[in-house]
């Protein structure tokens, strides 16, 4: 397929999300199904189109006056991919799969960028405008380049297995793809996003990923893994697992010493969690499925109880951008009282001196800051421990990340490059 061709199958993939209401992921694969002919590059680039567009829907849509999927993939070609506009008409005439040639009023909107000068800054970031207030609560005067940050494509990043190799390992392994070292994680490679209809690098076919050498995980992740301080020999809760993600990270920090329990409360997510452990070698992990009084021995216990919170996702709108223009105000008071549950929850296994270890991949202050104040307000046998102490110590080279004080920590885009997490931790007295 042609670029021609590729713009309107990307324009059919996002007229079928908005009549379906189902995610890109689904609309992507729905459409590989029907059009069997695209071949692997097709594919890649027709997300890239779907993908692109909706990072920066709010400004696309601005650019041409309306927000129809024909309007935001014609603004992501010429803004975003660079192709000139009578190239493209060019290119449309002789391609039976084309889109309709560019009209007048719309290469009128392409060639200019004046219209950005009323935009509003929500436009500017690229959010919805109902996230507007809360994000300049978090970023104050740099809300807007945050939410630009988050509009970026992510790159692909992994973590070294410590428990079964090395860093260097795992680049010569992977070297056909030129591998970078993370800028801030010990144990992190990372391939840059390409630009375009760059396909991103299917990592999980390398033997070194069969073996359980890496992991695919964004550098935020490894990052708040290793600020939870989990050590060697440690009673560890995982609280919300999931498909074990971070319960891999901390097996690796603690050099396969110690326990930690992995639960989650939902079975379908702690699934995959079993065969990941097992590739990985890690030794020290015990899955707990959520069954009736699956955690009744812990209570008291543990050294360490790390929630990954059930949160809107804010942080990952890079990868998942269909959901940053699908979140209410609802949703986000649905996770805000998931979140007062679970961490109500946690602080009946934290042993005296114990830690509580609170992460979330969001960027909105209602769910880090404000929820964490509300906590210590409930408890009153916890405190802040300093975090960004624990930052200098882990990471003395890096650049200084966000925080509204000593004892938490915020990353995004825009100040670590990496995706959006908070993390904060507190002793129990």
């Amino acid at each position: 397929m042609r670029l021609p061709g590729r713009m309107a199958a990307a324009i059919e993939v996002l007229a079928d999300m908005e009549a379906r209401k189902r995610p890109a992921s689904e609309a992507l694969k729905g459409w590989a199904l029907e059009h069997r002919f695209a071949g692997a590059g097709d594919r890649a680039a027709i997300g890239n189109l779907v993908y692109d567009a909706l990072r920066k829907r709010a400004s696309h849509a601005w650019r041409m006056g309306e927000d129809t999927p024909r309007a935001l993939v014609l603004s992501v070609a010429v803004k975003d991919w660079n192709q000139d506009i009578n190239a493209l008409n060019q290119d449309f005439s002789t391609d039976r799969f084309a889109p309709e040639s560019i009209s007048e009023a719309e290469a009128l909107r392409l060639s200019s960028d004046s219209v950005f000068d009323a935009a509003p800054d929500h436009v500017k970031a690229d959010v919805p405008e109902w996230l507007a207030a809360p994000l300049e609560r978090n970023f104050g005067a740099d809300w807007v380049e945050q939410g630009r940050g988050m509009a970026t494509r992510p790159p692909l990043d992994m973590r070294v297995n410590r428990l079964k190799a090395e860093r260097t390992r795992v680049e010569k392994s992977l070297s056909r793809f030129a591998p970078q070292p993370t800028a801030i994680a010990p144990d992190g490679l990372r391939l840059p996003s390409g630009p375009n209809d760059a396909r991103t690098a299917n990592v999980q076919a390398d033997e070194g990923y069969q073996k359980g050498w890496f992991e695919v995980q964004d550098e935020g992740s490894q990052i708040v893994a290793l600020l939870a301080g989990a050590q060697m020999g440690e009673q560890v809760l995982d609280l919300c697992a999931g498909a074990g993600g971070k319960t891999l990270a901390l097996a690796a920090a603690m050099g396969n010493t110690g326990q930690i329990f992995a639960y989650d409360t939902q079975r379908t997510r702690l699934a995959p969690i079993h065969e990941r452990l097992k590739r990985n070698g890690v030794r020290n992990a015990q899955v707990r499925n959520p069954d009736t009084g699956a955690l009744d021995d812990l209570v008291g216990k543990m050294d360490r109880v790390v929630i990954d919170a059930p949160c809107t996702g804010t942080g990952t709108w890079r990868r998942r951008p269909d959901t940053k223009w699908k979140l209410s105000p609802a949703q986000l008071e649905a996770r805000l009282a998931d979140q007062i549950q679970v961490l109500d929850e946690a602080t009946r296994f934290v042993r005296p001196g114990g830690e509580l270890v609170y992460i979330t991949c969001s960027i909105l202050p209602q769910e880090n800051d404000d929820q964490i104040a509300a906590f210590l307000e409930r408890h009153t046998g916890f405190e802040p421990v300093s975090l960004t102490a624990r930052w200098d110590s882990l990471f003395p080279h890096a650049p200084n990340p966000l925080s509204t004080g000593p004892d938490a920590i915020t990353l995004t885009p825009a100040t670590t490059d990496t995706d959006g997490f908070f993390c904060t931790v507190l002793r129990r007295n």
